[in-house]
């Protein structure tokens, strides 16, 4: 079960917390209801002599639910020559997205996303996963000092998915944004 809440930020964390992780991603969608999504997940160095792991991941979603706090997901490992075929399948430039994972009080980490860096559609959000629906509505970005950055919650909000992103940048017919990196 993925339990997580989405902000709209407007650049990587100001100083503070403990930078646990960091990845550059590429991912598609077969489609987004169900979602299906492909990633390819690469690590890269967060201290002096760490190694990069690169992962190909498939993933199912269920519709969340009512408040979009909550949905089933299904991840799994593909080999790389999977994610190629499922990649030209479905034939549109996939998202690319950097990710920093933040350590947060209590176990909890937040990651911060830029999404498409340098096209006309660049944007940035923050997640925190939690372990029960309970947690993720009593959770206060104020008390991990992160009321100011978390400001603008979009959780659940129609069109506030990376399922929507795509849609609206991949799928739609008569868009008009140029996908090539400036």
């Amino acid at each position: 079960m993925e339990i997580e809440r989405k902000w709209m930020v407007q650049s990587w964390l100001p100083a503070g917390l403990e930078l646990i992780r960091q990845q550059r991603m590429r991912q598609g969608y077969v489609t987004v209801r169900p979602t299906v999504r492909i990633r390819e997940e690469t690590d890269l160095p967060v201290k002096p002599g760490e190694q990069g792991r690169t992962a190909y991941i498939l993933c199912l979603k269920s519709a969340s639910t009512d408040d979009g706090l909550a949905r089933t997901e299904i991840e799994m490992e593909i080999p790389k020559e999977k994610f190629g075929e499922i990649e030209a399948m479905i034939g549109k430039p996939l998202i690319e997205k950097t990710r920093r994972m933040y350590r947060l009080p209590g176990g909890l980490s937040l990651e911060v996303n830029q999404v498409d860096q340098g096209l006309p559609t660049e944007f940035w959000y923050a997640e925190v996963e939690f372990d029960s629906v309970e947690q993720a509505k009593s959770w206060k970005p104020e008390a991990a000092g992160l009321g100011d950055y978390l400001s603008d919650e979009v959780t659940g909000q129609p069109g506030s998915s990376m399922g929507a992103y795509w849609e609206e940048t991949r799928e739609a017919a008569d868009t008009n944004v140029s996908l090539s990196v400036r």
